[in-house]
């Protein structure tokens, strides 16, 4: 027998792990070096700052709404309250295909990753071991699946902490033979800001891709325990965590990683021995680097995978139980009210993102990458533009701030400028072509083919339906059932 609603069995460490889970991945173990080769140390690091107050302002702003109205549908379901059920739907499926193609992309490359080491199983085998495993890791008991996304992320927390440490050490000349306080890479040809306005907005897409994953804990708000004291501890921990990692992670690379370093070139390829962590902790003179860094990087992945596949199901569960998909995709099990359908239909979707990249040329793959990487930036814009009309109707319907279970800082400013930065870095994803003039149309396609299919969504949507901007006086501040 199955019934149709999700377990309340999140705790608040279960909810901040889960959001680590999927924002520190590959972004900040390999790509941070690509960051500093492309637009230099102080680039870079400026491109990561003003990135991470972004991500503060969206994460307090979800934080206010998910408390106040907890639901598994998070941001896609404010959409539907408080802008227009056509840009609800719109965001729902958006954010579902983002998350059901990163699945594929992640395990595709953790296959990577293991395949060089055991080439004997090829690449497809890996591919389908690890699938299987996250299937099965999905499955399970709400309270176990958190127990294990726990200390799936707290190994690749220990291992930036680890990292940072040792860095710190080798910045200072205790170990290592860098020399102590050593600017050098900062000064170098045109550092700090190698390729200057080309380079830094590269940069900036960079590190918003590197970000995107901290608005996990909303989708959880539907399975936590106590959301009224959860979700603001979550959000709290899970920005200071991340921040001080990216921040004090870049700090350290610039110091010690020459923004020409050759590897670094090669790092942009994929190859997880041109990691900077790999680089830094071989001047630390551990020499055995190499393999401890491509195992942390294995787990990192597969845990972004873990959380990755977990949202994408749960959004398309909150999709089926506001009727804009078919009705058995809502069902759970009654036992541990997991949707199992939803999982089912996201796993197939995974996998046939994952075989695309196997025919042909492997076009269909890129373009679904990109799908994923700006469908990011639209689910932030949408979560600004939601929180802003969100605290316009509450005072609108005379409603008193001091009631909020937990209030963002910074309003309106922090809503303006996320909506405001996530349109100048979406615009800007060609911008380095445009400048140079070197735009190619497949490219172009590839990069905004995201946009297209959002507004398809959006409009077919909004003209079946005949729907309109809602009213500030009208918006529903009911509970979710």
């Amino acid at each position: 027998m199955e019934c149709n609603s999700l377990h309340r069995r999140l705790s608040a460490r279960h909810i901040a792990m889960i959001a680590i889970g999927g924002s520190i991945g590959s972004g900040i173990f390999v790509a941070s070096g690509t960051a500093i080769h492309t637009a230099g140390p102080g680039g870079a690091l400026l491109a990561y700052l003003i990135m991470s107050m972004m991500v503060y302002f969206l994460m307090t702003s979800l934080g206010e709404m998910s408390t106040l109205l907890p639901t598994t549908g998070s941001f896609c379901d404010y959409a539907t309250r408080f802008v227009d059920p056509a840009f609800g739907f719109a965001m729902s499926y958006n954010y579902w295909l983002n998350w059901a193609v990163t699945t594929a992309v992640d395990l595709s490359a953790a296959a990577l990753i293991i395949h060089t080491w055991v080439p004997e199983i090829s690449f497809f085998a890996w591919t389908v071991i690890f699938f299987v495993l996250i299937v099965l890791m999905n499955i399970v008991p709400v309270a176990f699946y958190g127990e294990m996304q726990y200390w799936f992320s707290g190994i690749k927390v220990a291992a930036v902490i680890l990292f940072i440490l040792i860095g710190i050490f080798v910045i200072l000349g205790i170990v290592g033979h860098q020399k102590p306080l050593d600017w050098t890479n900062w000064t170098i040809d045109d550092a700090p800001f190698h390729s200057g306005w080309v380079g830094f907005m590269s940069v900036l897409m960079i590190a918003g891709f590197s970000f995107q994953g901290t608005e996990i804990f909303g989708i959880t708000a539907g399975e936590t325990k106590d959301p009224t004291t959860s979700i603001p501890k979550a959000v709290r921990n899970v920005f200071w965590r991340i921040v001080i990692f990216y921040i004090l992670t870049m700090g350290i690379i610039s110091f010690l990683v020459p923004y020409n370093n050759p590897l670094l070139i090669v790092a942009s390829t994929t190859n997880v021995g041109a990691s900077p962590f790999t680089i830094i902790l071989q001047m630390a003179g551990l020499h055995f680097a190499q393999v401890t860094m491509t195992i942390v990087i294995l787990l990192a992945i597969l845990s972004a995978a873990n959380a990755s596949m977990y949202t994408a199901a749960r959004t398309l569960w909150h999709i089926a139980r506001e009727g804009n998909a078919p009705r058995f995709l809502m069902t759970t099990s009654k036992r541990h009210g997991i949707p199992i359908a939803a999982l089912v239909l996201t796993s197939i979707i995974s996998a046939a993102v994952f075989l695309s990249s196997q025919v042909g040329s492997g076009q269909l793959f890129v373009w679904l990458l990109n799908i994923s990487s700006l469908t990011g930036f639209i689910a932030w814009f949408g979560i600004a533009l939601c929180h802003y009309r969100f605290r316009k109707a509450y005072l609108a319907q005379g409603r008193k701030l001091s009631d909020l279970p937990y209030l963002a800082k910074g309003f309106p400013f922090g809503s303006i400028f996320a909506l405001v930065l996530c349109v100048f870095v979406i615009a800007g994803q060609q911008f380095d072509a445009w400048i140079l003039h070197n735009v190619n149309l497949d490219n172009l396609i590839g990069t905004y083919i995201g946009l297209p299919i959002f507004m398809m969504f959006y409009l077919g949507f909004k003209f079946w339906n005949r729907t309109k901007l809602i009213p500030l006086t009208e918006c529903s501040f009911k509970p979710e059932m």
